[in-house]
């Protein structure tokens, strides 16, 4: 028997043509340690993606955008990624750090390149894969946002 997605909400969130994104904990067991990577997480069983998406970015950040429009689905064999995206209406020293090493504003050429220094790490730490194919379709499909 084929086990089930884990299904999970991520953002988007972008201001000034940069995106945020958070530096994963550094720590065996997770998805993507150590990488950059969006803030989001999973989806409980008795809430929608938009739901989870709002829970999940109070938790990690203390902020959710008053409205987030669906980007789209990316699913890989273990994951299925609710993607939506919205700009980010406060500045990045207005939000609080709950989960994660670090966060910061990634630049388009940042994102490309597939990796940005982390002054919490003390190096550059690479971009999870997936996170970077999102954020290039992305940037293919708005390159007014960038």
């Amino acid at each position: 028997m084929k086990d089930k997605l884990v299904e999970v909400a991520i953002a988007i969130l972008y201001r000034d043509g940069q995106f945020l994104l958070q530096l994963r904990d550094n720590i065996p067991g997770i998805y993507y340690p150590g990488h950059w990577g969006f803030f989001g997480g999973h989806i409980e069983p008795d809430e929608s993606p938009q739901e989870a998406l709002k829970r999940e970015l109070l938790e990690e950040i203390g902020y959710a955008p008053p409205e987030a429009t669906l980007f789209g689905y990316y699913p890989d064999e273990k994951v299925l990624r609710h993607v939506f995206h919205a700009p980010l209406a406060v500045e990045i020293d207005q939000l609080v750090l709950g989960e994660g090493w670090d966060m910061g504003l990634l630049t388009p050429d940042e994102i490309r390149r597939g990796d940005r220094y982390s002054e919490a790490a003390g190096q550059v730490r690479p971009l999870g894969s997936p996170h970077q194919k999102i954020l290039l379709d992305f940037l293919d499909k708005f390159p007014s946002i960038a």
